[in-house]
């Protein structure tokens, strides 16, 4: 079993940063892959950015130049740096980690964006 711990989510402004963090414990493989998924209301999650443990990066369209993920691979440990942040960009962030056939989630952050 792997456990997720996210933190970092809020209240902000347009235009304005968040950071957001997840910690990975539990039965960690050295070989995986981490990232942000996120749903607003009334829409299905969707994925953000994935980083392999390899530091292969993958970003949806939307975030590009405004977002960017990294890891710490000794502390097992994703992170997303959230800039110039827009209304639409408000919604529950999920941290996932995925390795072996096997995906885990976290329980959420809520990232609001306020005009």
């Amino acid at each position: 079993q792997v456990q997720l711990l996210e933190s970092g989510g809020g209240l902000v402004q347009a235009g304005e940063s968040l950071r957001l963090s997840c910690a990975a414990s539990g039965s960690i493989f050295r070989i995986n892959v981490m990232g942000w998924y996120r749903q607003a209301p009334g829409k299905q999650r969707e994925l953000v950015a994935t980083i392999t443990s390899g530091g292969i990066i993958k970003y949806v369209d939307s975030v590009k130049g405004r977002f960017t993920i990294s890891r710490d691979n000794a502390k097992n440990t994703v992170y997303l740096q959230m800039n110039s942040l827009k209304l639409e960009d408000t919604a529950v962030y999920y941290c996932s980690y995925s390795t072996r056939g096997f995906d885990y989630w976290g329980q959420g952050t809520q990232v609001t964006v306020s005009s």
